[in-house]
């Protein structure tokens, strides 16, 4: 269609329309991404808070899907950002294109199946309520009262989508009136098959110009053959550091007494009592097992659990061959009984079938790892997870489209290289290498890490060489800066004085330079901890020495703390994991950012110590390529906190002083974005000071 504006008329009017002002850059990005869409090559865009990147990837997507008349798909780290773009930022969009192009833009949203309700499953939900019997009385009758709700609910809602239900209902509730892709019937048996919220979604994606989606249901459409999303021959990834953590839990299996007890229910109904009694004898047994074996990863499996395992793909398999093949015209009941019960069924059976066969090969050559959690409340299971999915996204997502990944943290150490091997993209061709492989230049060359799935130990200096492993993809890289000056901004202080982190709570020189950093800033201040418990011990103990508001994480939805913490600008907020990432306050309510550790994974944690073995066996650091590489992300992430407009100010304060002391600081603080840095306490209080001053209100004319 070549009477389309081009991007960057296209970009110029939509900035204007919403208000904003024409950023370096985001005119960059959105050139980048536009030219990389024509071109059909991948392409990796760092682009710091503040750069607009949320237009620059949209408008290329928007002109690229009306000329070619085909869908692009932008694929978020979490249902809450997917809603965000369709919501706000894309009806926005289309609203302010609409006279330029032959349209007004299109666009549908699309998550996974069991987000939305299930007209079939509510009819039985009533009756039967799954694992009802690990409930007391009072749980029992919660539920009921949150079924009954979604009853009405379902006589209300027009898109059956559970986000759009509020106040929520409890993720047991919510169970009892959905299903999973492997769980539906379809729609064609289904008696309410022509009512069907999922189907009405999907319908609603076809022939749209963006298609919005989010990480986990990317990786199912991938795992599946790409049979969910529609047709598509472009994908936009933003928060693409979430990629690889959203793929490998699609991957992840679990074997519990409650997974394969609720198998075994469901086979009850439609096989003889025999056959499905021995799998409920399997849960007990495994359950028996577990008491037996100790937590975490397991490198070696004893007989007795592995007959367990055992015993419970083959009770599994002998639910599956018992119902066998579908027998033709089925009434509704039967059909959705047989399909929920299949697929419970061949979950255990797969999942087991996996632990056992992750065991097979030499430790060195494995690609799965085993482990084994217990945790307060909560049932034992065994876990297996694939090492990498590297090899993965390689086939599956980078293969016949142009994939464009994004967000504002992806250099780590100062290098792609991590991100892009975790990813399975291996090397960066380079424009130079490309014109020197065109002219009959020799370039350069270097072993690959076993099909993109065992991430490098770091930068490879020789990395823009046109010789390519066979099958590895063509992909550039930009870093588009930030509209924030970090240095005139942003102070990094490092407390050198302090000692090292220790593995018993917070020590009382930490709690110390804690109080003192508030009482400095007048609280505004976000702590970030390594641990709950360690947001907690600061929380009780700091509330008894300073004025200042103190709200933790636990106390109330993080949505509703993050909401009072910007409206009282003397709060501060402590917690732990979610908060390093979702937390958006710009203004006086954040002044300053805490850090109590670096945030290394924990030595038992199963899959990175398992992941850092695997490059070590391989011949590569485990240390720099998993665990710091990990809290490089983490930490780029939570001090992003800082900085969230062009006229905050701040002080991150990282009490752990082996940022600035150990080898591996370097790697740390090069992820960074460029701060001015100090380790000397006096300086980072006289600033926050000075802030406190700035953000307090004028007094009242006397």
């Amino acid at each position: 269609m070549a009477d389309l504006p081009d991007v960057p008329t296209l970009l110029d009017a939509a900035v204007t329309a919403l208000g904003g002002s024409r950023r370096e850059g985001q005119t960059a990005m959105a050139d980048a991404v536009a030219a990389a869409v024509d071109e059909r090559e991948h392409l990796v865009v760092q682009a710091g808070t503040g750069t607009g990147k949320s237009l620059a990837y949209l408008v290329p997507a928007v002109r690229h899907a009306m000329d070619r008349k085909n869908t692009v798909v932008v694929s978020t780290a979490t249902i809450a950002l997917q809603n965000q773009l369709i919501d706000r930022d894309l009806p926005r969009l289309a609203g302010a294109l609409s006279s330029l192009l032959p349209r007004e833009p299109t666009f549908a949203v699309l998550k996974g199946r069991r987000n939305y309700l299930c007209r079939n499953r509510l009819q039985t939900a009533d009756e039967d309520a799954e694992d009802a019997e690990l409930f007391d009385p009072r749980q029992l009758s919660s539920l009921g009262r949150q079924v009954a709700r979604l009853h009405e609910w379902a006589e209300e809602t027009v898109t059956g989508d559970r986000d759009e239900l509020v106040p929520g209902v409890s993720d047991l509730a919510w169970r009892q009136v959905s299903v999973g892709a492997n769980e539906c019937m379809g729609a064609r048996i289904c008696p309410f098959g022509q009512e069907c919220f999922a189907e009405f979604a999907r319908e609603a994606t076809q022939g749209v110009d963006v298609v919005v989606t989010n990480h986990a249901m990317l990786s199912i459409d991938m795992a599946q053959g790409r049979h969910i999303l529609p047709e598509h021959d472009t994908i936009m990834i933003d928060e693409a550091h979430e990629l690889v953590d959203r793929a490998t839990s699609v991957s992840t299996g679990s074997l519990s007494e409650r997974v394969v007890n609720t198998a075994a229910k469901r086979a009850a109904r439609l096989v003889e009592p025999g056959i499905s009694e021995r799998l409920t004898e399997c849960a007990d047994g495994l359950a028996l097992m577990f008491t037996e074996s100790p937590d975490g990863r397991l490198d070696h499996i004893d007989d007795a659990l592995a007959n367990a395992v055992a015993a419970t793909r083959d009770a599994a398999s002998a639910c599956v061959t018992a119902i066998g093949p579908s027998p033709g015209e089925l009434d509704p009941d039967g059909a959705s009984d047989r399909r929920l019960a299949l697929a419970a069924l061949e979950e255990v059976r797969d999942t087991a079938v996996r632990v056992l066969e992750s065991y097979e090969p030499a430790l060195r050559d494995r690609t799965e790892v085993v482990w084994l959690t217990r945790a307060p409340g909560r049932q034992p299971a065994l876990n297996v997870a694939p090492l990498a999915v590297g090899g993965l996204l390689r086939e599956k997502l980078f293969g016949d489209r142009t994939v464009v990944l994004t967000s504002a943290t992806l250099t780590l150490g100062g290098s792609f290289t991590s991100l892009a091997n975790q990813w399975g993209l291996g090397r960066e061709v380079t424009r130079e290498a490309a014109e020197r492989a065109a002219a009959g230049a020799p370039g350069t060359t270097r072993a690959e890490p076993g099909e993109g799935d065992t991430p490098a130990a770091g930068p490879d200096e020789d990395d823009d060489g046109p010789h390519r492993a066979a099958g590895e993809p063509r992909w550039r890289a930009l870093d588009v800066g930030s509209p924030f000056e970090h240095a005139r901004s942003g102070i990094l202080y490092v407390a050198t004085h302090l000692p090292p982190p220790g593995r018993d709570g917070l020590a009382p020189s930490y709690l110390d330079e804690i109080a003192e950093l508030i009482e400095a800033a007048d609280g505004r201040a976000l702590g970030l901890f390594s641990s709950m418990r360690a947001a907690q011990q600061a929380g009780d103990e700091l509330r008894d020495r300073l004025d200042q508001p103190i709200l933790c994480q636990g106390e109330d939805s993080t949505g509703q703390l993050v909401r009072r913490f910007a409206e009282d600008e003397r709060s501060c907020l402590f917690g732990t994991l979610s908060l390093w990432q979702g937390v958006d306050v710009p203004g006086p309510s954040l002044s300053l950012v805490i850090v109590d550790r670096i945030p290394f994974p924990r030595p038992d944690d199963p899959l990175a110590s398992a992941r850092q073995r695997a490059v070590a066996a391989h011949g590569g650091n485990g240390f720099l390529s998993v665990a710091a590489t990990h809290a490089a992300l983490l930490l780029a992430q939570g001090t992003g906190r800082l900085l969230r407009s062009t006229d905050d100010r701040g002080v991150i304060a990282v009490l752990d002083p082996r940022l600035a002391t150990a080898r591996y600081g370097g790697f740390l603080r090069a992820s960074l974005p460029p701060y001015w840095g100090t380790t000397d306490p006096e300086v980072a209080r006289s600033a926050l000071r000075r802030l406190s001053r700035r953000a307090a209100p004028e007094p009242a004319a006397g």
